[in-house]
This record gives C-alpha cells, sequence and structure tokens, in this order.
C-alpha cells in the first residue's frame, strides 16, 4: 500500500504523466523485463533497442537539425520540421526537432538512456552467454548512453545526467531532476567512454562480418571522446560568459566562466590517441580505385576521391569510415535532380534542397585558398560569363555558358556542388570523355519543373549522391550506403584545431592539415599560402591558421552534419546563420536572365538559438527544470 500511495503522489503531482520520460518512475514490470534478458536471443534484441534511437543524420525532413549549418537550403513547399526549423519557427510551446521528449521530428533522448540503463542493470543476468560477450555488450550500450548525453547537451547544453533509473517508490527530490553544470556534463560522458575501452573490440572494420557492421568499437569509442572534449573546449561552452547569469538555484553556474586551455590540451591528447588507434588497425585516408575497365583522369580520379569517401556503398571496405550510422540510409532521392541528361528524366526524384551561394564560394580556387585571398584569380569578376573550353572540359561543358565562379576551383568543389553547366560524372555514364552535364537554366531538362522539384537556390549537391544511381525511363535506381556519423578526417581535423588551439602552429598540426589537403588534389597550406595567396603567412599565427583549419573543415565536412555542430561551438553561428539566402533566378532562361543574384530567404539566428527550448509543459511537470538560455 505505501508504494501505491507514493506512485499515485508521483502522478498527480506532475499533473498526469503521459508516455515515457526521464521523469518516468520504473514500472513494476520484473516479468517483462526478465522475459527480455531470460536468453541471448532476447537480450540481443534489446541491446538494438538501445541502437535504434540514434538520430538518422541523413535524414533531411524530420530527424536531424544537422542540415541547418547553411550546406543545404529546402524549398519552402516542402513544410518539415526539419524546414520549419531553419526558416526560424521554433517555439516553446511546442518545439520542433524535440529531442527532449521525442516530438515534432525528435527522438526520445531520455527514453534511449533509460532503456540503455535497463540493459547495463540485466545483461549480466543473461544465463547463456559468455562472459566476455556480456562484457562486451554493455560496453556498446554505455557507449550509446554516452552519445545520448552528448547529443542532448549540444542540443540544450547543460542536462540531467540520469546515471541510474529511478525506482518506483523514489522520493519526489529525486525525480525532480535538474540541469548540471556543463563541465559534470562532459566528466560523465568522458567517464563512460573510458569505461567502454576495457571492453571494445579493437578490430579493422574490414574485418567485422557484415551483418555485425556498425557495431560500437574502441575506435568509435576513442573518436567520439575526442569529438566531447573538442565541444567542450570550444568557446560556447569554455568559459562562456554570456551565460554568466545562468544560474541553478541549488548548484549555482551552469557554464563555467573562466577559459581553460587545458580542455583544449585533453581534446589533443584525445584525438591523438583515437588516431594511433586507427592508424594500429591499417585505416587511411580513403582513395577511390578504378576498376580495370576505367581509364578516369586524374581530375575526375580526385573527385571520386572526395564523393566515394563519403558515400561509398560498402563503408566495410573502405578504410575511412569509422562509425557508419546503422539508424539508417542516407536520403539521396530528395536531393537528386531530376535529370543529367535532355533523355532521361526521373518521376521519382525531387531535388528540392539546393547549396547557397555562400556555401558554392566557400570552397577553395585550384590553389588551394579562399576565392577572395587568391591573388591568381578573378575574384571581382567571378559572376561574370564564360564559355566551357576544352581545357575545362573535366569541369564545365565544352561550349556552354556558365560564369567564372565555377571555374578553376579545387576538386572538392566540383565534387560537392552540381551547376549550370557542370559535368557529373558517373550515374549511368562511367566513360570519362562521356559525361553527363546539368542545364540549371528556365526551360531545360534540370530546371524549375514543378513547384515541389527543383533546387531552391540554382545549385544541387552532389557530394552526397553515390556516382553509381542511374536514371531509366522514369525511375531512378538508387545505391544505398550508411550515412557516416564519423570519418577518419574529423579526428585529423580536431586534432588539427585542439593542437593549435593549445599551442599554435606546428609541423604535426600542418602534417594532418595536409594529409588531408593531398587526398583532396589540393596544395599544401604552406605552398598556397606562400606562393598564390594576397596574405602571405597566414598559416604561421594561431589566430590565422584557426581560421584556415575552420574553414578547412566547413569544406572537407561539407553535407555530413557536422558543421552545424561547429558553428554553434565556435558562437559564429549568430554570424554566419544570419546571413541571407542566396541563390540565381532559377526562372531565367538566358544567362542575364538566370545569373541574378536572388535572396532566396532572410535567415535569422539570435543568442537563444544556440540552444534549443524545452517544452513549457515540461517545465511545469518539473520546477526544478531552467528553462534554455535565451527562451
Amino acid at each position: 500500500m505505501k508504494k501505491f500511495i507514493k506512485i499515485s503522489l508521483v502522478f498527480l503531482t506532475l499533473q498526469g504523466l503521459s508516455g515515457c520520460n526521464y521523469l518516468d518512475v520504473v514500472p513494476d514490470n520484473v516479468r517483462t523485463i526478465e522475459h527480455s534478458f531470460a536468453l541471448r536471443i532476447e537480450a540481443k534484441r534489446y541491446l538494438y533497442t538501445c541502437y535504434s534511437y540514434l538520430p538518422q543524420h541523413g535524414q533531411l525532413t524530420s530527424q536531424s537539425p544537422s542540415f541547418a549549418g547553411f550546406e543545404m537550403w529546402p524549398l519552402a513547399f516542402n513544410a518539415t520540421n526539419t524546414s520549419q526549423f531553419v526558416m526560424g519557427q521554433q517555439n516553446v510551446s511546442e518545439p520542433l526537432l524535440n529531442y527532449w521528449e521525442g516530438r515534432a521530428g525528435g527522438k526520445d533522448m531520455f527514453q534511449a538512456i533509460r532503456d540503455c540503463n535497463i540493459f547495463l542493470e540485466n545483461i549480466q543476468q543473461v544465463p547463456d552467454m559468455q562472459q566476455p560477450e556480456r562484457d562486451q555488450w554493455a560496453a556498446e550500450v554505455k557507449f550509446l548512453k554516452a552519445y545520448y548525453h552528448f547529443f542532448l547537451m549540444q542540443l540544450y547544453g547543460p542536462i540531467p545526467l540520469i546515471k541510474e533509473n529511478l525506482e518506483s517508490d523514489a522520493e519526489m527530490s529525486e525525480v525532480r531532476v535538474r540541469r548540471q553544470p556543463v563541465d559534470a556534463c562532459v566528466d560523465y560522458i568522458v567517464e563512460l567512454l573510458d569505461e567502454t575501452l576495457v571492453y571494445l573490440p579493437n578490430l579493422p572494420l574490414q574485418q567485422i562480418d557484415r551483418p555485425e557492421y556498425g557495431r560500437i568499437n574502441a575506435l568509435m569509442a576513442r573518436g567520439l571522446k575526442a569529438k566531447v572534449l573538442a565541444t567542450a573546449a570550444s568557446p560556447l561552452f569554455n568559459g562562456n560568459t554570456d551565460y554568466a547569469d545562468y544560474i541553478d538555484p541549488e548548484l549555482g553556474p551552469l557554464f563555467n566562466q573562466t577559459y581553460s586551455a587545458e580542455k583544449w590540451q585533453r581534446a589533443m591528447i584525445a584525438a591523438k590517441e583515437a588516431i594511433d588507434n586507427a592508424t594500429e588497425i591499417g585505416m587511411k585516408l580513403y582513395e577511390f580505385q578504378p576498376g580495370p575497365t576505367l581509364n578516369l583522369s586524374d581530375t575526375t580520379l580526385f573527385e571520386l576521391n572526395i564523393r566515394e569517401a563519403f558515400a561509398t556503398r560498402d563503408a566495410n571496405i573502405n578504410g575511412e569510415v569509422i562509425w557508419p550510422n546503422t539508424g539508417g540510409n542516407a536520403q539521396q532521392s530528395a536531393i537528386t535532380p531530376r535529370s543529367w541528361s535532355p533523355t532521361l528524366t526521373s518521376a521519382s526524384t525531387a531535388g528540392a534542397y539546393g547549396p547557397p551561394l555562400q556555401i558554392v564560394e566557400m570552397f577553395y580556387t585550384d590553389k588551394g585558398l579562399p576565392i577572395e585571398h587568391d591573388k591568381t584569380w578573378d575574384y571581382n569578376g567571378r559572376y561574370d560569363f564564360r564559355i566551357g573550353d576544352v581545357q575545362n572540359n573535366h569541369h564545365v561543358k565544352e561550349g556552354y555558358e556558365t560564369i567564372k565562379l565555377h571555374f578553376h576551383r579545387e576538386p572538392r568543389f566540383y565534387a560537392n556542388i552540381g551547376f549550370d553547366g557542370g559535368i557529373w560524372y558517373g550515374q549511368g555514364i562511367y566513360d570519362d570523355k562521356a559525361n553527363f552535364h546539368l542545364e540549371i537554366r528556365g526551360g531545360r531538362y534540370s530546371s524549375v519543373r514543378e513547384t515541389s522539384a527543383h533546387s531552391p537556390t540554382g545549385y544541387y549537391p552532389k557530394k552526397p549522391i553515390n556516382y553509381q544511381n542511374y536514371l531509366e525511363g522514369s525511375s531512378y535506381f538508387v545505391t544505398s550506403y550508411l550515412f557516416p556519423n564519423m570519418r577518419l578526417t574529423e579526428l585529423y581535423l580536431l586534432y588539427a584545431e585542439a593542437a593549435n588551439e593549445f599551442s599554435g602552429p606546428s609541423e604535426e598540426v600542418f602534417y594532418y592539415l595536409n594529409a588531408i589537403r593531398t587526398r583532396a588534389g589540393v596544395p599544401t597550406v604552406e605552398e598556397s599560402w606562400d606562393l598564390y595567396s594576397n596574405q602571405q603567412g597566414k598559416y604561421s599565427t594561431k589566430g590565422g591558421l584557426q581560421d584556415i583549419i575552420r574553414q578547412e573543415r566547413r569544406i572537407e565536412l561539407n553535407t555530413e552534419s557536422q558543421v552545424y555542430w561547429d558553428l554553434l561551438r565556435w558562437k559564429t553561428a549568430e554570424t554566419i546563420l544570419s546571413q541571407p539566402i542566396l541563390g540565381w533566378d532559377k526562372r531565367g532562361v538566358l544567362p542575364e536572365e538566370f545569373y541574378k543574384l536572388t535572396v532566396i530567404f532572410q535567415r535569422q539566428f539570435r543568442k537563444r538559438d544556440y540552444f534549443m527550448p524545452i517544452r513549457e509543459y515540461e517545465l511545469q511537470r518539473n520546477e526544478n527544470l531552467l528553462q534554455s538560455p535565451g527562451w
């Protein structure tokens, strides 16, 4: 009777709990839990339940806010949770992409943590398992528990730490959880990851059976640890005085107010440990290997290095993918142009997302420099017209009129951006001398044909589309792949960033930056800035190299659901994400009509947008919770 009274009191006080979230007490369902861990096969199902909460970063319409990082812009016609979020419709009454409760396109991360806790409480009781396997499964779930806490911290800042599930007779003070200081959140997440490393396997991905591919291993844990610590060392979380008055009545300030360089040192050490782990198991930056029937130019090979490092189907034989997202395949049809050819038109490709002009201009010149800093490149004349010629026929259709902006750019530009007159290798034609190309101007085969199926900016994303996809009649045949949560390039960039922030430029920093650039067909940092720039030697100072590393990271990880988090942690989002979304007049027929600078949308990012709001109803249920800053 006593237990029944306490449960009733909790439900009454919290105004009628509905659904399951972190506030729920553990129900009295012992027989159900016992059944879930009675045999190995049942426990494995529960293990996969813990995996099932992973956010699907490759999905554009609902699952992740990551595509809010300026990389692609959705058609206003497509009213999804994500499009409403990036268009500034976030609110406190029914927040979009709500990962606190699992509403409006989000998954319930606290329910995910609760299920992880149940698994950890019971896995050691499963009778028909050997102890090493029990320990490995428990380590996998601890990793997931750490990641779910980290994902919530990225979204909401200081969060409650759900170390154990509450019992059904828990006291009210235990049920009404509080946000914990950021440093406490980071320490707990890192503690969980360190615990996983005792039992996680340390095998090359190439040795993992296909059915087991995507299961957590040691390198994933080390990579995530480096990412967590780099986030904690960044301006948003390291001495951020903007939140000096964000104080819990019992716990005090939730954001530390003193900058600590040692946090960058921790991140640097963690990133190097992850890189050394990758080297130990034989991982390296991916380079495309053409089959014996393909005779490809170096130009095309560099482009495929970039495209296939990310969008390859067989990531388990691609030595660069560290953590594939097993929650779902990348969503390709939504971003694919309706056609690459006047004789092919698909009814199943939407092509409803487009990179803004700012992303197009973000990529380097062929000298490895920002377009405004390359003294050999005509920056002021970048919008002047130019006709494709034989010297550039691997990038621009020979004889087609476009603009100078599309000439003499780095290979990553051509691997990422589909533009009017731009060559598009693959997609059913693998002869390097007979490629498809886009014609996006009004009335042409890649242009506006339907309200809901065209690029809003006049450009198309290319890298996330597998080069072996093809059109046949009105059908689109897709080569699916698992969206990578982390690649080896990110570890290189994390190390370079952390080492520069801690101690400034060094040979090792340049080693990792230049490894990425060399694979992409770009000159080294030193060569580019010494020989071709109007800011010679910029890389020799910490501040100058910081700018270079940040642009390198945005270029290399474009469309990989990473840039949004970077802009947040660097505290540059309020500047970059408040720029108007720019493109061309998509209905213009002639070049002079199409290439008119057009404001697609006037975006606004305010200081409050660094963190997601908690639904007001949640705050009424738990008076100890603080609303996110600014909301």
